[in-house]
């Protein structure tokens, strides 16, 4: 593989994934670790990722609020969004993730619309806290800063706590085989407690995402109500996305 094909791809796989290890991405693209080492160094000194121990980082996933740095796949997140918001209703109460996605949702939620929204995740709380009929209600823990979500015991005892209408949670990896998977133990855990405190739970992933797997299982397919991607719910690469009570949207 060409050089410059293989920075493509790597700069591909941390803007999909948010976070992305030397050692998978090695795998994955038949190299060694010193040679993808070199990569990461080369990429983050152009700027465009965050080079941490033992991998990379998005940096847009880490900067949101920073006009210069593009959040990938922008229009296919607004689409989903759009359709997000569809679900809200007065007087609902939803728990909701972090991620570029959440933060596209939290931006397009109607002024008139008036609810109770959780989330674990700073940026989202602070968007959302600029809709005049909004109540936020931040979810605090120790910050896991490769995915800027509250992490830890004092978030999964809240989230205990808590029983809403609907969660919304982001998709690191998605396939109809293995289910809901993530690279994070932690973060993990955190969206393992989330799924027990929703009714009905939305999972919202550009399609790109789909068919992928990631390390650590969340769950099976079958308890996610809906699944929302920029895709029509009757194309193709959805068809194999089934179950008694999944919506495709």
């Amino acid at each position: 593989m060409l050089r410059k094909e293989r920075l493509r791809l790597i700069l591909k796989e941390i803007n999909l994934h948010n976070k992305v290890l030397s050692g998978d991405l090695s795998e994955k693209l038949s190299v060694s670790e010193d040679t993808i080492r070199r990569d990461l160094h080369e990429l983050a000194e152009d700027g465009v990722i965050l080079k941490v121990h033992g991998g990379a980082l998005s940096k847009t996933f880490n900067y949101p609020f920073d006009g210069d740095n593009k959040v990938y796949a922008l229009k296919a997140k607004q689409v989903i969004a759009e359709k997000t918001i569809r679900l809200f209703k007065n007087n609902m109460s939803v728990l909701v993730e972090g991620g570029t996605t959440i933060m596209e949702i939290a931006k397009m939620i109607p002024p008139n619309l008036r609810a109770t929204f959780f989330t674990v995740s700073p940026q989202v709380a602070l968007t959302l806290a600029e809709h005049e009929n909004i109540e936020v209600i931040s979810i605090g823990g120790k910050l896991a800063k490769n995915a800027n979500v509250h992490t830890g015991a004092s978030v999964i005892n809240e989230l205990a706590g808590i029983r809403v209408d609907l969660s919304i949670i982001g998709a690191n990896g998605l396939s109809m085989k293995e289910g809901l998977t993530d690279s994070d133990w932690e973060i993990v855990q955190v969206i393992k407690a989330m799924l027990r405190s929703a009714k009905r739970t939305a999972v919202v992933s550009i399609s790109e995402k789909l068919s992928t797997v990631q390390k650590i299982k969340i769950c099976d397919f079958g308890i996610i109500n809906y699944l929302i991607t920029e895709l029509p719910p009757g194309n193709v690469a959805l068809s194999s996305y089934k179950g008694s009570q999944l919506v495709k949207l």
